[in-house]
């Protein structure tokens, strides 16, 4: 369930980075640079704003997704070895 929701996190990361990628288009279409040789960054501060929001949304949900894995699959080994209980109890670990 954990690689789940990282994997909706991510996924709802990556639509609003390509929405966001389509509004900086839209904003700079007919952005036409007078000096090709500054290295002046443009952009609208909200964009940038929500640009830094999505990448932090998609780190976390690709992180959640790979621990979410981990857990899962080391859940998997520990019932495999017994070390739950025998095979007739349910396999819920002791806390």
């Amino acid at each position: 369930m954990r690689a789940l929701c990282g994997a909706i996190i991510t996924a709802g990361a990556l639509i609003g980075l390509g929405l966001t990628a389509l509004a900086y288009g839209i904003r700079y279409q007919g952005f036409v640079n007078l000096n090709p040789t500054s290295n002046q960054m443009y952009g609208v501060p909200s964009l940038i704003l929500i640009l830094v929001v999505l990448i932090a949304g998609l780190i976390t949900g690709v992180g959640i997704a790979f621990l979410g894995l981990m857990y899962h699959h080391e859940r998997r080994y520990m019932e495999q070895r017994g070390a739950f209980g025998s095979p007739s109890e349910p396999a819920v670990p002791p806390m």
